[in-house]
C-alpha cells in the first residue's frame, strides 16, 4: 500500500477533505478557536445556529456540569442573519474549509426566511436545526413529530440553493421514523444526535440548576445513545450522515465512522481541549496507516 491515504468524503455532494467537523454551537464561527486550531485542518467547520432575526437566547444559569459531560440551555442565542453574513461567512472564507451554517427558527416561514437569505452566500451546506420550539404546534420541537419534520424538510428543501442537513432529536420513541420522515421531505443528508433533555437540580440552593430547569445533555455521557442512534439509521435510510454525540477520542469518531456515518461532529469536547478536532483528524490517519486502510470509505458502514 502507498502512504497515500484518502480521508475525504462526500456529503450530498460536497467533499470534505477528511470526516471531522465540530457540532453547532460548540465552536461559535471558528473565531475563537482559530488561535488554537488552523481551521484549513477540518473537513468543514458547522456554524452556530443562526435566525432570520437576532435571538436573545434564554435567561441565566444557562450551563451546568454534570457527570461526563455537560448542560446548556443557551436558547440558540445568535446576532441574527444580517450580521452573520456581514462578518462571519468572511472570515471562515479565509480558510481551506467547507461551511455549514446551522439555521434555526420558531415557524415554517422563519427558516424560509433565513434559507433564502442564505441562497446568494458563499457556504456549503445547510443543517437545519429542528429542535427549536415550534411556536405553533404549542413549543412541541419540529424534530419530535414526524409530520411536522416532513413538513419542515420539504418547505426548507424548496427554498434552499444550498444541500440541506436535518438535524434530529434523540427525543423520541423511534429515530429512524424521524430519518424517514426527513428522507421523504427531501434531506439530502442527516445529522444526529442534538442533546438529551435533562434536568439537573442545585440541592445547596434547592433549585434548578439551570434557569430553564430543562437543558440539552451533551459529552461522554450520551456517546454510547448516540452511536446506537446513528447505527440505527445508518440502516434505515439511504442518506450520508454526520454523527455527533459525545465524540471526544479517535475512537469515539471510528466508532460513528464504522456504524454508518460519514462525517463525525466533535461538540462538547471543544471546551475542555480545544485541539480535539485536529487531534482526532490526527489519529484517524494513523490508525489507517496501522492497519494498512488507503481509503475511509473502507472503514464507512463496516459493522453490520
Amino acid at each position: 500500500m502507498s502512504d497515500k491515504i484518502n480521508m475525504s468524503v462526500d456529503i450530498a455532494g460536497v467533499t470534505l477533505k477528511n470526516p471531522i467537523t465540530v457540532a453547532s454551537g460548540t465552536f461559535g464561527s471558528g473565531m475563537e478557536y482559530s488561535e488554537f486550531v488552523d481551521l484549513s485542518q477540518l473537513g468543514a467547520v458547522t456554524t452556530k445556529g443562526v435566525a432570520n432575526i437576532p435571538w436573545p437566547g434564554n435567561p441565566t444559569p444557562r450551563i451546568a456540569e454534570t457527570y461526563g459531560g455537560m448542560m446548556n440551555a443557551i436558547g440558540l442565542q445568535n446576532p441574527g442573519i444580517d450580521v452573520f453574513k456581514k462578518r462571519d461567512i468572511p472570515f471562515l472564507r479565509d480558510y481551506d474549509t467547507k461551511i455549514i451554517v446551522n439555521v434555526c427558527g420558531k415557524s415554517k416561514e422563519d427558516y424560509v426566511d433565513c434559507v433564502e437569505k442564505l441562497g446568494d452566500c458563499d457556504v456549503d451546506l445547510l443543517e437545519i436545526n429542528v429542535s427549536c420550539p415550534n411556536v405553533k404546534e404549542g413549543g412541541i420541537a419540529f424534530g419530535q413529530q414526524p409530520d411536522a419534520l416532513y413538513d419542515i424538510t420539504k418547505a426548507v428543501k424548496a427554498a434552499a440553493k444550498q444541500p440541506i442537513i436535518m438535524k434530529l432529536s434523540p427525543n423520541v420513541t423511534d429515530i429512524t421514523e424521524m430519518a424517514r420522515a426527513a428522507e421523504a421531505g427531501g434531506a439530502d443528508a442527516v445529522s444526529l444526535i442534538n442533546t438529551l433533555t435533562g434536568m439537573k437540580i442545585d440541592v445547596n440552593r434547592r433549585t434548578f440548576a439551570v434557569a430553564n430547569k430543562t437543558a440539552g445533555v451533551s459529552g461522554p455521557a450520551i456517546h454510547p445513545i448516540a452511536v446506537r442512534m446513528v447505527y440505527q439509521v445508518a440502516n434505515a435510510i439511504k442518506l450520508p450522515i454526520i454523527g455527533m454525540g459525545g465524540v471526544a477520542t479517535t475512537e469515539d469518531a471510528l466508532e460513528m465512522i464504522m456504524v454508518g456515518a460519514s462525517a463525525v461532529a466533535v461538540g462538547t469536547a471543544n471546551f475542555h481541549n480545544p485541539y480535539a478536532t485536529v487531534e482526532i483528524i490526527k489519529g484517524i490517519e494513523e490508525y489507517m496507516k496501522k492497519n494498512s486502510i488507503s481509503d475511509i470509505h473502507e472503514l464507512i458502514g463496516c459493522v453490520k
